[in-house]
């Protein structure tokens, strides 16, 4: 068996039943190693030219931007790519709606991170009115087929989506509202979800189950307990992808060059940032 698989079985398994609330000893323990395994994944990304795509849908405040976070915040930005796409402009709304999706999609040796993807349609556009019914209908009948073509091509898909409870939703929203530091992440489509809680859940519910296929399965992550939520996630997603350690090549530093004898420092004057007095 190879060694990095016997690592990420370690990691802890999911529980039936209400999520046990997980030691923040344990977390800071399991996350580190699991983001060592993360920077040996980009390593194997990197020398065998994988393209390798990743979709967080989910409850809003489910925890999609700390898992993001968690997953992205020891690897390099030029290979763990993280998409976050703002409403559309009035060109990209003329286009076939994939179309501005397919231009983010990875190219050899690239990690592309959907924090919410082309399920936009399926959820907040079918829910709010942004889109018709009919076209909400016609993307979830397309979006098999749309990834069926991209996992063909050789592209490694993985979707999850991310739950909460109706009271652990109320909670977090509440804590956003009266913390100034996380009173920015609370926008009125926030509100919205939070009041049209049953019209989202009927909407999640078709979306799921008309877009679950044997090439692109969706993982669904209860999210009640972030901790737990992002040990699991990330060890799945280790799981799922058939990578090998790659040997790190120490590079030979060599030695520094010697002070030039004809150096002489700059006089000029500079601002230094001052000494903060407490």
């Amino acid at each position: 068996m190879d060694e990095a698989y016997d690592v990420k079985q370690e990691a802890p398994t999911e529980r039936k039943g209400k999520q046990k609330k997980a030691k923040s000893w344990d977390y800071d323990k399991e996350i580190k190693r699991l983001q060592i395994e993360l920077a040996h994944l980009q390593a194997w990304v990197k020398k065998s030219g994988a393209r390798i795509v990743i979709i967080f849908e989910g409850r809003d405040a489910a925890g999609k931007g700390g898992m993001i976070k968690r997953i992205t915040e020891k690897v390099s930005p030029r290979v763990f790519r993280v998409i976050a796409l703002p409403a559309p402009t009035d060109r990209e709304k003329s286009q076939i709606y994939m179309q501005r999706y397919i231009a983010y999609l990875p190219a050899a040796g690239e990690v592309v991170i959907f924090d919410r993807s082309w399920y936009n349609r399926a959820g907040v556009d079918r829910v709010m009115g942004f889109a018709s019914e009919k076209k909400a209908q016609r993307f979830l009948e397309l979006a098999p087929r749309f990834e069926a073509a991209i996992v063909e091509s050789g592209v490694i898909l993985l979707k999850y989506f991310l739950t909460v409870s109706e009271e652990e939703q109320e909670r977090r929203f509440k804590r956003r509202i009266d913390d100034p530091v996380r009173q920015w992440k609370l926008s009125p489509m926030d509100v919205e979800s939070y009041q049209r809680w049953w019209d989202y859940t009927r909407a999640y519910d078709e979306m799921l189950r008309m877009t679950d296929s044997n090439h692109a399965p969706w993982w669904i992550v209860p999210s009640d307990d972030k901790e737990r939520a992002r040990i699991n996630c990330i060890s799945h997603i280790l799981q799922s992808i058939p990578y090998e350690r790659v040997k790190f090549q120490a590079p030979d530093l060599g030695k520094r060059q010697k002070r030039p004898s004809n150096y002489v420092e700059d006089q000029s004057l500079r601002n230094t940032v001052p000494e903060t007095t407490r």
